[in-house]
């Protein structure tokens, strides 16, 4: 029987395996940021060990960092946390890409695009979103705070395997649907608990298409199934993407490296525990209308009426709608939003501020809407300066800010007040996830560019020439 993308990579890390236990395995990447490491460190300080393999670790801030200016972090815990990460790296001699740097950043956007994260690789850091760099072709797994503190002391981890998943989308994308459109409607087929115990591999035709920003998109959002790990096959659209990139292999090297990531697939004969499919002409642009990202519709549809919930989870879904402030079987489209978000990890991307550009270019914001616009990088604000669209953006009425994960989780000045509604491109919508009392709706940009415009959710189709 052949093997599957996953089990290639995870067998070739393997270090030992202990009998009727977990797996040791090789981690070839950690990320870290400061909210979770700090204690990982401590761990590290307490047991008098250095970190193992400091080339291998990356870190930078991202979590607490203000989009509106970062001269200072006023928050006294978001500054101690973000000092505190900076002397860390310094003592233990790990590479550090500090707040306002040209290469800091969101680190699930940063390392993807300096090719810091590679096909072939184990990647693992605090952060349950850290699926993000299996789109490149690697395992990246989310860890806890003991977990980093293992990799720091030894590069490796212990880790059960999970069984693993295909999750297959063939056809053409509609006009106007996007990755992330895809992921809302793959967690409203299979819920937020859908992959849970099992590492998702992304497959079909509508992904071999889809653009690489779209592909760190879906990937991102695999923990919100409840995956371990979301990953795609490296192909030529991964190889122009990393090629030419500030670590990537270079000369030879990356020729020799090409030819061993073109082996990064599944094979014919392989056999995954769990194999599901969709079609893409089936999705339409989505929203949330709950507190769970599974919690979602077409945009062009109602949400659910209670005789249409299952009995068990009637008291979370009459729960949702009342913090909400929606009921059943209302619609959506035309319902006013206070603040919109374009950013984080899930969609602050070149293409992501393309998409929005595309809608809002020629027309101006509601005035009635509080806008947040957040690049996932200094790079990509840089490029968006480059392309002209932060002249397009301005025209239109928005400011761009600075490089942040910002509104996606209240952990930094951008927090919508209570009860106000917001539409994110982030990837959660928690109770109070934006800020307490806060409500969120989730969409693509495109919608949200919409909305933004409109003061209203509404559907982008409506702008598409």
């Amino acid at each position: 029987m052949g093997k599957t993308l996953f089990d290639k990579i995870w067998d070739a890390h393997v270090v030992s395996q202990i009998e009727d236990g977990p797996t040791m395995l090789y981690i070839d990447r950690l990320y870290g940021h400061e909210v979770t490491t700090p204690q990982a460190f401590d761990t590290l300080r307490d047991k008098g060990i250095k970190a193992f393999r400091p080339e291998r670790i990356v870190a930078m801030p991202d979590h607490n960092t203000p989009s509106d200016q970062q001269d200072e972090i006023h928050d006294p815990v978001g500054r101690t946390q973000v000092e505190t990460l900076k002397a860390n790296c310094q003592e233990f001699n790990i590479k550090h890409f500090p707040m306002g740097s040209k290469d800091n950043g969101i680190i699930h956007v940063v390392g993807p695009e300096k090719a810091l994260s590679l096909p072939g690789m184990t990647i693992v850091c605090g952060d349950s979103h850290t699926s993000t760099h299996g789109a490149v072709g690697a395992i990246a797994m989310g860890i806890g705070t003991s977990e980093v503190a293992q990799v720091l002391a030894s590069q490796c981890i212990l880790q059960s395997k999970p069984k693993t998943m295909r999750i297959n989308i063939e056809g053409t994308l509609k006009p106007g649907v996007t990755a992330k459109d895809v992921a809302l409607y793959i967690m409203a087929k299979m819920t937020t608990s859908g992959a849970t115990g099992y590492a998702v591999e992304y497959a079909g035709s509508t992904i071999r298409n889809m653009s690489m920003e779209g592909r760190l998109t879906l990937s991102n959002l695999s923990i919100e199934m409840g995956s371990r790990a979301g990953l795609i096959a490296p192909d030529e659209t991964t190889f122009a993407y990393l090629k030419g990139r500030e670590y990537a292999p270079k000369g030879a090297e990356w020729d020799s490296a090409v030819e061993r990531w073109k082996m990064l697939k599944s094979d014919e004969d392989a056999v995954f525990d769990k194999e599901v499919t969709y079609r893409a002409e089936d999705i339409e642009p989505r929203i949330t209308y709950g507190t769970n990202p599974g919690a979602g519709i077409a945009i062009n549809e109602s949400i659910p009426t209670l005789n249409e919930i299952p009995s068990s989870e009637k008291t979370q879904f009459v729960n949702m709608l009342e913090y909400m402030q929606f009921k059943e079987g209302q619609k959506l489209e035309g319902v006013p939003v206070d603040y919109v978000f374009l950013g984080a990890c899930t969609n602050g991307r070149i293409e992501d501020f393309r998409a929005f550009a595309s809608i809002v270019k020629g027309r101006k914001k509601a005035p009635n809407v509080v806008a947040w616009l957040v690049p996932g990088s200094w790079l990509v604000r840089q490029q968006i300066i480059d392309e002209g669209i932060d002249l397009i953006l301005k025209e239109a009425g928005f400011e761009l800010r600075l490089p942040s994960c910002s509104s996606c989780l209240a952990m930094n000045p951008d927090k919508v007040p209570a009860g106000k509604l917001a539409i994110s491109t982030s990837n959660r919508n928690f109770v109070g996830r934006q800020g307490p009392g806060a409500r969120t709706v989730l969409a693509s940009p495109l919608v949200v560019a919409a909305s933004a415009i409109t003061g209203k959710i509404t559907d982008p189709r409506t702008f598409l020439n």
